[in-house]
């Protein structure tokens, strides 16, 4: 930790120092132009005649286009300015749509979900602590940036109670073919009940370069992260009744809207997630295409580092035997780590004719797990013990392909561990095809087999009950997925899978946490449908997604239906349409359903069949603005709860968010 909080406050002051540079030379530039635009200094001198100083040649700005942003598949777009309703959406903790997801109360904790997360394809376990990974930033959250000038964006946003939150973001070109950024993301939220602050910040830099003869590309990134969260372990059960105001606190609503009255479980644990990443993305083209008719030829390395831990801390054993029985009798400690080194080359060929194709070989070093073995008595009284290590090496071969045919957008991409201890591969294939602009169609069809999480084969915990050693088979997916886009009508994303040997956490009938592998094969249909309807200066925005679980009803659980749609007003304002506004009403709602619920030790969801979510509806109203290239958002969210007191849950014991108003802005400056 102490190392961690060093390296993150060196990186702060450096970020102030890059940022409060750049903000001063554009001020200077600015300041500049201004006065080569006065007439009276510009042309003029003091005594009214003529300067003998010609005026500086005013530079035109490049377009906001030439602000490239690449994703390390090389898929690029560029900066945008404009305040849409997407942009509301993602104007959260997490800067992405959180639709599919159901915050607890506090900024910074862990969301329930409304549809599963769907994990990027990988042949390896993924390390545990799902719950805290939300806002963890993978190899493929990881932009790379060309500009022609130095860019700069600030985000801030308040929170609950004492804190904020600010996204830092710094890059430039030093040349035309070398790119650098830097970015800090901080949260730091009291939040409004006992125990419940959350502190996480999120470091990365970036570099990209191209040599001038194009031969030579190579993409790296440096990441750094801690995601910490104090645990209260939910509302107890004389909190849920404060909560609620029922039973013996009926009337007493007032006193317990102050939430920092409500009892809960308990108020000295915390968890973190400490992870570090170097990346290194690099080819070189042995064949150089000049053309698009041309062939190309390259070769290419990626390497991957990555270092995880999860720290579960509790300085007393929780009360009422809400976590079991301990090996200690206080100074909960529980610690796993996961090193893993991935290497992989490739081949690169291109053609007009057969299209991309991409061979890879590769082998990736995992060591997951803890410093000791630990011995356990079963209940037949025979003495078991639980080993402190998965390691070792896998070897993979895979490809990647992309085509264009008559005018379909043909893809498709497959890996398989050829050696080592585990067994898994994935493979997907698809088409797409656009007709126009506006009109287009995408299918694809996928399948994998993996082995669950690490922390479903083998666990330890100063807590008796959370420990474990378990040789669960593969998950086994089949997936179909169709994108249907009609600009002017709406978007549907249809998907149908079907799981076999799914794996949870559940409770057993000693009140337990478990790791279990459904013997049953579990079919899920989602269709979700996106639109935005425009009228003078009114608009409609939305989004409504329907599932169908069948098979799997007990353990995979999900509402049947959620929807969000905002009404809205915008136009621009004042002379020269120097203000941009866009005011409404965002509705959202979902079906009941029997939740997750939360614990706070493998910071993890497990399946419940006892306590259902109820279904309510939400209102936030908001107030959006954008003058030049700042974006300012006004929010009252949860408006409704304003009027009444909150008595819903976004997990089982654990409140939803009150009503609240917040501010932030979005501001990118362009030197």
């Amino acid at each position: 930790m102490p190392e961690f909080s060093n390296l993150m406050r060196k990186n702060i002051i450096f970020i102030i120092a890059l940022l409060t540079v750049s903000i001063t030379c554009a001020q200077g530039i600015n300041q500049e132009r201004e006065d080569d635009g006065s007439p009276s200094r510009g042309n003029r001198s003091l005594d009214g005649k003529k300067s003998l100083r010609q005026p500086k040649e005013k530079k035109e700005k490049p377009p906001v286009t030439d602000y490239k942003i690449i994703t390390i598949k090389n898929d690029t777009t560029y900066v945008d300015t404009t305040l849409t309703m997407q942009k509301d959406y993602k104007f959260n903790y997490l800067r992405r749509d959180d639709f599919e997801l159901l915050p607890i109360h506090n900024v910074g904790q862990t969301y329930n979900s409304l549809a599963k997360r769907e994990e990027k394809d990988h042949i390896l376990p993924l390390f545990g602590a799902r719950a805290r990974h939300f806002n963890f930033m993978e190899v493929n959250d990881i932009n790379y940036y060309h500009v022609p000038t130095p860019l700069t964006e600030l985000y801030f946003k308040t929170t609950f109670e004492q804190g904020q939150q600010l996204d830092a973001f710094f890059t430039v070109n030093t040349s035309p073919r070398l790119n650098l950024s830097m970015a800090y993301k901080g949260v730091r939220s009291l939040g409004k009940y006992q125990h419940a602050l959350t502190s996480t910040g999120n470091f990365r830099a970036t570099a990209s370069y191209v040599t001038k003869n194009d031969r030579y590309k190579v993409k790296s990134h440096f990441v750094t992260q801690d995601l910490l969260n104090e645990e209260n372990g939910g509302l107890s059960t004389e909190g849920i009744d404060q909560y609620l105001g029922r039973g013996n606190f009926v009337g007493e609503e007032s006193e317990f809207a102050d939430r920092g009255s409500v009892s809960v479980n308990f108020q000295d644990a915390e968890n973190i997630l400490l992870g570090k990443r170097f990346y290194l993305n690099h080819q070189y083209a042995i064949i150089k295409k000049t053309d698009s008719t041309a062939t190309g030829l390259g070769i290419g390395h990626i390497m991957d580092l990555t270092d995880k831990r999860y720290k579960y801390d509790q300085t007393a054993i929780a009360p009422n035997g809400l976590l079991g029985e301990s090996y200690v009798s206080a100074n909960i400690s529980d610690n796993v780590a996961l090193e893993d080194f991935n290497n992989q080359a490739f081949l690169d060929f291109e053609n007009i004719w057969l299209g991309k194709l991409r061979l890879l070989g590769g082998s990736s070093n995992y060591n997951y797990g803890y410093n000791s073995i630990l011995n356990q008595v079963n209940s037949t009284g025979d003495q078991i013990s639980i080993t402190n290590r998965i390691k070792g090496d896998v070897y993979t071969v895979g490809a990647e392909y992309q085509n264009n045919y008559k005018g379909f957008q043909l893809f498709g991409d497959g890996m398989s561990i050829v050696s080592g201890d585990f067994d898994g591969y994935y493979f997907n294939a698809g088409a797409g095809y656009q007709l126009n602009d506006k009109y287009g169609i995408r299918a694809k069809i996928g399948a994998s087999s993996v082995a669950p999480n690490y922390n479903f084969l083998l666990y330890q915990s100063d807590y008796i009950n959370y420990n474990w050693q378990n040789d669960f088979d593969n998950i086994e997916t089949q997936k179909i997925q169709v994108n249907i886009k009609a600009s002017k009508i709406a978007e549907i994303e249809a998907n149908y899978s079907k799981i076999d040997k799914y794996t949870y956490f559940t409770k057993n009938a000693n009140d337990a946490i478990t790791p279990m592998q459904f013997s049953e094969s579990i079919d899920v249909l989602k269709v979700k449908l996106t639109q935005g309807l425009q009228y003078w200066k009114l608009g409609l925005d939305n989004t409504v997604m329907y599932q169908n679980v069948q098979g799997g009803e007990q353990v995979y659980n999900v509402p049947e239906f959620v929807t969000r749609n905002s009404l809205y007003y915008q136009d621009h304002w004042f002379k020269k349409n120097a203000l941009f506004l866009q005011t409404g009403i965002t509705f959202k709602y979902f079906s009941g359903y029997k939740a997750d619920a939360y614990d706070p030790v493998l910071s993890e969801f497990y399946v419940q069949n006892t306590q259902e979510i109820s279904a309510y509806p939400q209102f936030d109203i908001f107030f959006n603005a954008k003058v030049r290239q700042t974006r300012i958002y006004f929010k009252y969210e949860n408006i409704g709860e304003a009027f009444s007191q909150n008595n819903e849950f976004s997990a089982p014991g654990y409140a939803t968010r009150d009503a609240v108003l917040r501010f932030g802005i979005v501001w990118n400056f362009f030197l």
